[in-house]
């Protein structure tokens, strides 16, 4: 088998087309059949959604947890949210992962818990490949993919897509069998 992989110059959203054609060239090539993108405001969701709607998988656009910015708000803007469930889409806004009881720890005691060594290690390959192994683990967990299937997930740094992945999916009680197969693109820097 013989698979490219694109170096993005620097990340950020300017790289969100070229990732909805990486996906797209993905889901054509390989058959895949489940995808999840990273979303905070919804502007990469609605791109993606769009986008991938006449394609034959299963959408799942990953949010920020409910209050993650502050106390009873979403950063996901409401008109985004309609257009994403207009194309098919399926809207996930949980917990993350890796941002939760031990990060109010972290801060509080000023300690060192597991999922935040988790989370620093996985970005030794770029901050969206840990928010890919993390939106896959997530939507694993609510039931929205199936566990063992190789999952393409897309994530940025800050804003937009910068990077694509594939990843055999597991739930977070077994985070141990996930498995990132393949990063088809992502910033090199």
């Amino acid at each position: 088998m013989e698979k490219t992989t694109t170096y993005f110059e620097k990340p950020g959203p300017e790289n969100t087309g070229r990732c909805l054609e990486i996906v797209k060239e993905n889901i054509a090539g390989f058959k895949y059949r489940h995808v999840v993108v990273a979303s905070t405001t919804g502007v990469t969701g609605q791109v993606f959604a769009e986008g991938l709607k006449d394609e034959n998988v299963n959408l799942v656009i990953v949010t920020h947890s409910h209050g993650f910015r502050e106390p009873n708000s979403s950063e996901l803007n409401a008109e985004a949210r309609e257009k994403i469930r207009a194309a098919g889409a399926v809207i996930y806004t949980g917990t993350m992962i890796t941002h939760s009881l031990e990060t109010a720890l972290a801060k509080k005691f000023s300690g060192v818990y597991p999922t935040l060594l988790v989370a620093q290690s996985l970005r030794r390959l770029g901050e969206g490949i840990k928010v890919c192994c993390e939106m896959v683990m997530m939507t694993a967990d609510a039931g929205l993919i199936p566990e063992g299937e190789e999952i393409v997930a897309v994530a940025g740094t800050g804003r937009g897509a910068d990077t694509v992945s594939v990843i055999r999916a597991a739930a977070s009680k077994r985070f141990l069998d996930l498995r990132v197969l393949e990063i088809p693109a992502k910033p090199r820097g």
